[in-house]
């Protein structure tokens, strides 16, 4: 059981926590590379003999990318660029490889960098400024906002439309409950990870009362136990309902949810983010690789890259010993559960990948009053705009959801 540090937003370097749990398998190790900076882009993509396309000229020889944790199924639109002559670096905790689009050497490497108890739970917009070879990182728009002074980031492409993030409680003690608000109306403790935004949220809105909220959650499943059901808590759907039921044997029952972001609170997580001055740096770049993110996507989620990339999500588990248990079956899960509840799909306007303009204000409404009472300066002038561009995205790749 481990904890998982993806909800909530603490300043730079602190991880804040969140829970996911499971079972591991089988690896392969390099040794560690030595990277030093990021080369500033030479020239102009060019077009293969076959027609693909050559990103040596204008983007980084290696393209770094921080995850928010340790290997998994969300990460699958990432590991999906990587072909089969990826190098496992077990020390460092990653994994790089030829970027391949739609199976064609870009003439580039693609690093995955795992975080998590990897980076010492900093957050990887942390690890974006505090190692410049990283050329993109994960961060959430409330982190995005939270950061905006001292760890500024663009967000080029969102792969996730909604948080996996959710509560979730026992169906057979409170049948009536379809929802976070409902756990609100029946005065039910709600377990969290202390620092998530979202949660001041819902008790700011009413949605919750203050006092329902316990804070003491440690991402383990002995307290939800041995309360028979009685609490709710926090966790991610592409986890634990499948764990809860089926891995933890004192459990063993189906357990109810809501995503947090279908109750009120619309984060982008895990976007594809980077420094603001590389937007402009390395447009050229950024305007052939997010098409070829797009579509490692949308070939990871049609089924046609799931199996290869499960196998490497299993295999990097066990090389890199974290701790960290995922097994065959929750990877299953995942996979399938990011589909059916939304989570991996196109935005309102059919397109894979895009920010939606009012969502990114609405966000930005609900958190900008509630850094302010926790003293987190916001960039003076900072606007919904400045934290994302669509600009590199290509309109015609979707997921078809």
């Amino acid at each position: 059981m481990r904890v998982h540090p993806r909800s909530g937003i603490v300043l730079a370097g602190v991880a804040a926590t969140a829970l996911t749990l499971a079972a591991c398998a089988s690896g392969a190790e390099a040794e560690p590379e030595d990277t030093t900076g990021t080369p500033a882009p030479t020239g102009t993509a060019s077009a293969t003999a076959d027609g693909s396309v050559d990103l040596a000229a204008i983007c980084p020889a290696d393209i770094r990318i921080q995850t928010d944790w340790n290997p998994e199924m969300e990460h699958g639109h990432l590991y999906a660029m990587l072909g089969d002559e990826y190098e496992v670096d077990a020390n460092n905790k990653s994994v790089t490889g030829p970027l391949m689009a739609s199976g064609e050497d870009t003439g580039v490497d693609v690093t995955v960098l795992s975080g998590g108890p990897a980076v010492g739970f900093a957050q990887p917009n942390a690890q974006l400024y505090s190692d410049e070879s990283i050329f993109m990182a994960y961060v959430g728009t409330d982190e995005a906002i939270a950061h905006s002074v001292d760890l500024p980031t663009v967000s080029v492409f969102q792969p996730l439309e909604k948080d996996p993030q959710m509560i979730m409680w026992d169906p057979e003690t409170y049948p009536d409950v379809q929802g976070i608000a409902d756990l609100g109306d029946e005065g039910v403790t709600v377990r969290v990870f202390p620092g998530g935004v979202y949660i001041d949220y819902f008790v700011g809105t009413g949605v919750l009362d203050e006092g329902q909220v316990d804070t003491t959650y440690d991402g383990t499943p002995a307290v939800f136990v041995s309360e028979d059901g009685a609490i709710a808590q926090q966790g991610f759907a592409s986890a634990e309902p499948f764990i809860y039921e089926n891995e933890v044997a004192d459990w063993g029952k189906p357990i109810g949810y809501q995503l947090i972001n279908d109750a009120g609170y619309p984060k982008y997580a895990a976007s594809m983010s980077v420094r603001p001055d590389d937007v402009t740096e390395y447009a050229d770049c950024l305007a052939q690789l997010v098409p070829i993110m797009q579509q490692a996507e949308v070939d990871y989620y049609d089924g046609t890259l799931k199996e290869s990339v499960k196998s490497l999500v299993l295999e990097l588990v066990e090389a890199f010993d974290t701790g960290w248990v995922y097994s065959a079956d929750v990877a299953d899960y995942s996979f399938d559960t990011m589909l059916a509840d939304g989570i991996a799909s196109d935005g309102p306007d059919g397109i894979l990948g895009t920010f939606d303009a009012d969502r990114v204000a609405e966000l930005f409404e609900i958190v900008e009053p509630i850094y302010a009472e926790q003293g987190i300066e916001v960039a003076e002038g900072l606007t919904p705009e400045d934290l994302y561009t669509n600009e590199f995205i290509d309109e015609s790749i979707s997921l078809g959801s």
